[in-house]
This record gives structure tokens, C-alpha cells and sequence, in this order.
């Protein structure tokens, strides 16, 4: 039988598992998917932990050692998230040690309340670096107009980052030439900078389901929006990490900023679950994928190589053809920014909830 995942990860795909949870850890899941299928990072956001958090009793003694010390809801979801991400960095270590800091990365992100909050989201960046104190640590911080100085300034500081929510290509871009700019200021302050790591995450299937939306039932163009749109975005990567001024970063050590492909779990049961991993590998990428997906591939995914590079004119007759649909491409990425940041504020506010609910129980008993 073949071994999709080891095909994925040979073609220069690093799989990364998007979910994290204190039972991954202490029933030793976690290290068994990274021994046994070829994942080499792990993703969080509000979303994971309300989940992991909502369910089974293995935060339960933490809780009330928290409530016990007079914390406040705020302080127990980051004492819980952070005791997760850094028992998780430890697990991926050995990952981290053997690819030079490439890979072996779990991220942790900012609240998605600070999102339109430059000053708040560098604190909190520099607060959860320290705390976590894990070399193999990312920081998420999401593509808002507002997000792309602190991932500047954070990078300045010798800061690893996962920049978030990225759905179009100009404000990719924008997140690119921020990362440029950090490793600038990096570089200036005397940071090495080879230990620096980035990742971009730009997002795919909500793409698709934005679009398909709009496009209405029977369109010949439903569902191939994302990985279009995934494609073109790997195209101004080539683009962007060349010339003279990456150049001279480069010469100084330092590491491109490498997208990822995040939602990646098919939205639309009538699309191949395994089609936003079999159609966007190609080299030096990241695909995170939820444990669903990761089993889909590992069962009956496609891998043929790079399918980006030699498809660029292909994903550019996708967006002529859409855009002569009626789709305004610039309404629909404003859209998801703004409904990406409202979802992830909506989890974190669930996650509150269901922390403080433990801690008056804990409280009362």
C-alpha cells in the first residue's frame, strides 16, 4: 500500500496537523502521528481550544489549581493554551532539531480581539513568546491592515511568526513585503537571522465556498476559485523571494517566508475531500489539514508532484473567467477578512465562556 503522506512530504510539503488538545498530548496521539504520519508542525487558533476545552475532564486539575490562585478568566485560558503549546513544542523538537528550525513549529495566536490593535497585538505577541519560552514556537498574528506593522515589528525582535487569515493576493503581498521589512530591522539590531522562521497562511476552501455562493448551482466554474486563487499566490512568492533586495537577506542567513495552505478540510461533500492537498503541492509549502483530511490522504490521495508552478495560466483563466461571471474578486476577499476575524472573535468569546463556566465550578466545589 502506498504511503500518500510520505509521497506529500517527499514532494516538499511539510504536513502540519491542524488541532491541538491536552488529551493529543497525554495519550501520546500527537507523538504517534508525528512518528508514524509524516506530521511535522501543529495549528491552533480559538477555534481548537474552545473544542479541546469543551470537552472531557483533562483541564480539570488545572482549573481548579487556577481558581484556587484567584485567576480571572483571562489568565486560566492562557495558562491552559500556553501549558498545551509548550508541552507540544517539546514533542516536536526532535522535528525541529533535525530540519535546522524549519519545521517541528507549533502556533499559538493572539487573541482575535486585539485584531485591529497594533500596540496590543505586539504586546501580546512578546507576552505568549516569552511565556511559551520555546524556540520551535510561532506566533499567529492575522493579515489585518493593522496585524502587518506588528508582524514587522515583531520580526524585529528575532520573533518567529505565522501570519493568519490570508485570503487575497495584494494583501499577501503586504504580509511578504512586512516580513521583508522585519527581517530588516532584525538584522540591523544584530539578530541571527537563520533562527528566524515565517510561515504565510493563506486560506483555500473558504474561498470556494464565498465564491460558490455567488456563482449559484450549476456553474462550471464552482470549486476551482481556491486552489486558482492558492496557485497565483504561490506565483508571487517566486516572485517576491528574488531580486536584489531578498537577495541580500538571503546572503545574511535568512529563511523565506513560506506559504502554507490553511483550510484545507473540504467545506462541499460533492468536491474530493483530498482536493486542496493533491492540488496544491509543490515545493517548500505547508499544508495543515484538520485529522479528518490527514486520514483522507493518507488513504487514498493522489500526489503527482508539483501541480502550482505549471499551472499559472490555467488559475489565471479561472479568475478571467470569474471575473467575466460577475464575481468581483476584491468584494469577495474584503468578505472573508472581515467574516475570518468575526468567526475567530466569536470562538474566542465561546472559549471564555466555557473557561469561566469551569472556573465557577471549580469555585463552588
Amino acid at each position: 500500500m502506498s504511503d500518500h503522506l510520505q509521497e506529500l512530504s517527499e514532494s516538499g510539503v511539510s504536513i502540519w496537523l491542524d488541532d491541538l488538545s491536552r488529551e493529543r498530548l497525554e495519550t501520546g496521539n500527537l507523538a504517534d502521528l508525528v512518528k508514524d504520519s509524516h506530521v511535522v508542525g501543529v495549528t491552533t487558533n480559538p477555534s481548537i481550544f474552545a473544542a479541546a476545552l469543551a470537552e472531557g475532564e483533562r483541564y480539570d486539575d488545572q482549573v481548579r489549581e487556577l481558581a484556587a490562585d484567584g485567576a480571572d478568566v483571562d489568565r486560566t485560558v492562557f495558562e491552559l493554551t500556553t501549558t498545551d503549546v509548550r508541552t507540544a513544542c517539546d514533542v516536536l523538537k526532535p522535528v525541529w532539531d533535525d530540519t535546522d528550525g524549519v519545521d517541528g513549529r507549533v502556533s499559538i495566536e493572539v487573541s482575535p480581539l486585539l485584531a485591529h490593535d497594533e500596540k496590543a497585538t505586539t504586546e501580546s505577541a512578546r507576552t505568549l513568546w516569552s511565556t511559551v519560552d520555546r524556540e520551535n514556537l510561532l506566533i499567529k498574528i492575522p493579515a489585518t491592515t493593522e496585524g502587518a506593522p506588528a508582524i514587522t515589528t515583531v520580526i524585529g525582535e528575532g520573533i518567529s511568526v505565522n501570519v493568519t487569515l490570508i485570503f487575497g493576493l495584494e494583501r499577501y503581498q503586504g504580509v511578504m513585503d512586512a516580513y521583508v521589512a522585519g527581517l530588516e530591522k532584525a538584522q540591523e539590531a544584530g539578530h541571527d537571522l537563520s533562527k528566524i522562521h515565517s510561515v504565510a497562511s493563506f486560506f483555500v476552501s473558504r474561498v470556494d465556498t464565498e465564491i460558490d455562493q455567488r456563482l449559484g448551482d450549476g456553474s462550471d466554474l464552482a470549486g476551482k476559485a481556491g486552489v486558482a486563487n492558492a496557485r497565483l499566490a504561490y506565483r508571487e512568492y517566486e516572485r517576491f523571494f528574488s531580486g536584489e533586495r531578498w537577495e541580500a537577506l538571503a546572503a545574511a542567513g535568512a529563511n523565506k517566508q513560506r506559504p502554507l495552505w490553511a483550510s484545507t478540510g473540504v467545506k462541499n461533500p460533492d468536491y474530493r475531500d483530498t482536493m486542496y492537498v493533491d492540488d496544491l503541492v509543490v515545493t517548500n509549502t505547508v499544508n495543515t489539514m484538520p485529522e479528518k483530511t490527514l486520514d483522507a490522504v493518507r488513504d487514498h490521495s493522489d500526489i503527482e508532484g508539483d501541480q502550482v508552478t505549471n499551472h499559472y495560466a490555467d488559475a489565471d483563466q479561472v479568475m478571467a473567467d470569474l471575473k467575466a461571471a460577475g464575481i468581483d474578486y476584491d468584494d469577495v476577499i474584503a468578505v472573508l477578512e472581515r467574516e475570518g476575524v468575526e468567526k475567530f472573535e466569536k470562538s474566542w468569546h465561546e472559549l471564555l465562556d466555557t473557561v469561566q463556566g469551569q472556573l465557577d465550578q471549580a469555585s463552588e466545589k
